[in-house]
């Protein structure tokens, strides 16, 4: 599971060290390398394993293949992936596309979401962070616990 949030360094190249945690989950799951996309909710890179974007292709692939939703899907999310692999030292090359979407120059922040993982611009998260607590705390009675 990816949990916790995690600061890096970009280096000239565009290549950032993803955290150890990450890796070894990606890594049990059979993985060395993560698949990424721009975000079409917010100006963060997500980041999910493969066995993920194959569901997601495979939600996509349910929808009537006239209907416009399969397009939008398949074009926000799969179009704009990038499959990245894991260098020997546990980084990854992010693409320009994906930098200029999130807004990353120097430093990412990379943040769990259990299944998945985002990539964020610091003071964007940063404010995109204290904007969902406030939304958590009005929301929480709606968790449903099992």
């Amino acid at each position: 599971m990816f949990i916790s949030t995690y600061e890096n360094k970009l280096d000239k190249k565009g290549r950032v060290s993803v955290p150890a945690s990450f890796r070894a989950h990606l890594s049990s799951l059979g993985y060395n390398s993560v698949v990424c996309y721009p975000s079409f909710t917010n100006s963060s890179i997500e980041f999910c394993p493969q066995s993920r974007i194959e569901k997601l292709s495979d939600s996509i692939d349910s929808l009537s293949p006239f209907e416009e939703n399969r397009d939008t899907f398949a074009t926000s999310i799969l179009a704009d992936s990038f499959q990245l692999n894991f260098d020997s030292d546990g980084r990854v090359v992010l693409p320009k596309k994906l930098l200029d979407h999130s807004g990353i120059k120097e430093t990412v922040v990379f943040v769990g979401q259990g299944k998945t993982f985002q990539m964020w611009e610091p003071q964007k998260f940063s404010k995109f962070r204290n904007e969902a607590r406030k939304k958590a705390k009005t929301l929480r009675s709606d968790l449903k616990w099992s």
